[in-house]
C-alpha cells in the first residue's frame, strides 16, 4: 500500500476513535471509551507508516 492509502486509512481510524471516544464517554461506558483509544493509537500508527514510506519511496 502506498503513502496516501496508509495515511487515509490512519486518519479514518483516528476520526472512528475519537467517536468511539466521545460515545463512551457520554454514555459512561468504559469499554466503548477504551475501544476508541485503541482504534485511534492504530490510526496514529498507520499514519505514521505513511508518512515512513513517503519518505523512503514505498520501500517499508
Amino acid at each position: 500500500m502506498g503513502e496516501l492509502t496508509e495515511k487515509a486509512k490512519g486518519l479514518a481510524n483516528e476520526a472512528a476513535g475519537n467517536v468511539k471516544q466521545a460515545a463512551g464517554k457520554a454514555t459512561d461506558n468504559e469499554r466503548l471509551r477504551a475501544e476508541g483509544e485503541a482504534q485511534e493509537r492504530k490510526g496514529e500508527a498507520q499514519n505514521l507508516k505513511g508518512k515512513v514510506q513517503g519518505a523512503l519511496g514505498d520501500k517499508v
